[in-house]
């Protein structure tokens, strides 16, 4: 069952990273920066921050929506894997400062994010 609750979670997340992915680079109209990915990571990070404060502090969810929540959906939308491969390909495209600049962005964005949804958390239900 939980395989089945991961699985599902996880198409959803998936099929919500792509629809994500293709709104914001449409409206960027970049296609040298990876803009959907960095904003995917970083919505993806502070749901998780604001979703992990909300268990810890207020055992909000049960264990399976837990799973389906961090496993599936989020483990579905979060696009770490693809941030490391368009950063690779900046690199190779001779792209070094779009490439740090896409370092940068994704980890000090994502790990603020995620401490913006702890205190967010915090705050609502403190």
């Amino acid at each position: 069952m939980r395989v089945l609750v991961v699985g599902l979670g996880g198409f959803v997340g998936t099929v919500l990273r792509y629809l994500a992915i293709g709104l914001v680079q449409e409206a960027t109209g970049s296609i040298s920066f990876p803009y959907g990915t960095l904003v995917v990571n970083i919505a993806g990070c502070l749901l998780v921050g604001f979703l992990s404060y909300l268990v810890e502090a207020r055992s909000l969810l049960p264990e399976w929506a837990r799973t389906a929540a961090f496993i599936g959906i989020l483990g579905g939308f979060t696009t770490f894997s693809t941030f490391a491969n368009e950063t690779v390909l900046l690199i190779r495209d001779g792209q070094g400062l779009l490439a740090a600049a896409n370092v940068l962005g994704q980890v000090v964005l994502a790990l603020g994010a995620a401490w913006l949804g702890r205190f967010v958390g915090y705050q609502l239900w403190r």
